[in-house]
């Protein structure tokens, strides 16, 4: 499976074996636009709203692959092939960082 964040995901299966997919060297994003809004009355700061748009950097031969939630999330419902580690309730933390995951997700 093509890791396609850019930190290394273990995966813990139900027989608690671990495997660990390392960064493939390539990163999965999803493409943002970002449109001005106003300006802060107080600082003058502008403000802008950012709208995400659509994932990019996935594999085109359907080659399954691991990527970040948020690249999930902008995925068509259905989409087969791509997962995210579930970093929920189920993941294994150390130092409340999540060092593996024993689930993953999909669009």
């Amino acid at each position: 499976m093509l890791n396609l964040t850019p930190h290394a995901i273990t995966i813990v299966a139900a027989n608690g074996d671990r495997v660990t997919f390392p960064p493939s060297g390539k990163v999965a994003r999803v493409e943002t636009k970002e449109e001005f809004v106003s300006t802060c009355p107080v600082t003058g700061a502008p403000i802008y709203t950012r709208v995400m748009g659509k994932p990019v950097g996935l594999p085109e031969n359907g080659e399954a692959c691991l990527v970040s939630a948020m690249v999930l999330s902008a995925l068509v419902p259905g989409t087969k092939g791509v997962f995210a580690p579930d970093s929920g309730a189920t993941a294994i933390r150390e130092g409340g960082q999540v060092v593996a995951v024993t689930r993953l997700i999909t669009a």
